[in-house]
Parts: structure tokens; sequence; C-alpha cells
């Protein structure tokens, strides 16, 4: 369960691409002679991105590989925070997305899984690890997700985060009304 007077503090949710919106899996392969390359994300946590429209909470995406599969799937989310750093080095990114809008380091919540994301695990005001991270990862966690990178740890962070501030109702009624339906 994710500390409701953490999650109030949060104004960005950033997240790392590779072990935790996918399954770490990479499908690499030539097709007409030019090299493809295809990820695995879960829908689930798609539509984890559409209730948080609405909520004020932003989204930033910042991965330590380039890869057109990731920015595709940015695209379809509609997250506009996208940086692909090959380096792997997450905190200055991160830093500079925080200071163009006005944030300090207590207002992100940061799901990570891997040594890359360890820099700003330790300065995130939530630190988020997946069920898959690395222990050096989860040592630095203040909420531990059940379910596995790339199978839905997303929409669990999105959950877990909305109802700790207590605006999952609010937010799943927002869904299902832009939709003709009633909530549950």
């Amino acid at each position: 369960m994710i500390d409701p007077a953490r999650a109030k503090r949060i104004k960005l949710l950033g997240l790392d691409v590779d072990g935790v919106l996918t399954d770490n899996s990479l499908f690499i392969g030539v097709v007409d002679g030019k090299r493809v390359e295809f990820k695995r994300f879960d829908v689930q946590d798609g539509l984890g991105f559409v209730l948080l429209r609405g909520t004020g909470l932003e989204v930033c995406w910042v991965s330590g590989r380039v890869s057109e599969s990731t920015a595709e799937r940015a695209r379809e989310l509609q997250v506009t925070e996208l940086v692909q750093d090959k380096g792997a080095n997450k905190l200055v990114p991160v830093q500079e997305i925080l200071t163009g809008k006005g944030l300090t380091w207590d207002q992100l919540a940061w799901v990570g899984d891997d040594i890359a994301d360890v820099p700003v695990l330790r300065k995130a005001g939530l630190a988020i690890a997946t069920d898959n991270a690395l222990p050096e990862a989860k040592a630095l966690a203040h909420h531990v997700t059940a379910k596995c990178g790339g199978h839905g740890a997303v929409r669990e962070v999105i959950v877990d985060l909305l109802q700790a501030r207590g605006e999952y109702d609010a937010a799943l009624r927002r869904y299902l009304e832009a939709r003709g339906d009633t909530p549950l």
C-alpha cells in the first residue's frame, strides 16, 4: 500500500521503460533488409494512463535505451515527456524535467527495476520498484508492486497511487461516463 501522505505530494509519475512498461523482452530481426525491433507492452498498463487524465498528475518516461517501439507507444498513450538516453543516465534528464515543470524531487514518484534507476529512486519522493526489480532497486523502494514489469505493474502503480490520493473513484467515473456508461 502506498502511503497517502507521500502520494498526495506527487505531481509527476516517472517511469523507466524496459522492465517496467515492458517485460524486458526485445524481439529483433531483419525485414526487407532492415533491422526491426519490437517490445511487448501491457494493454492494461495503457488504460492506466487513460485513468490518469483529468487527475492533474503528469507523466514522463525515461529510458536507458533508444527505441522506436518506445517512442511509438509513448505517442499512442499521449505521453509527451519521453527521454531515451543510450547512456542510461536518468538522473540528469529527470532533474531537467522537474526543473522545467517547477517541481521538486519530493513531488516525483519514480518506478524502476534496475541499477540505472537507483540514482533516481534515491531522490524520488515516492520510490517504487516492480516485483521483477533487482534487489538494489527494491532496497530503495517505498513500495514494491505485486506484479512484474510488462505484466500490469504500471496499472497497479496508477491504481494504488490514485487510491492513496483518494482519486481513484473519480478517475474511474470519468472513464466510464466518457464511454456512456455509469460508474460501478
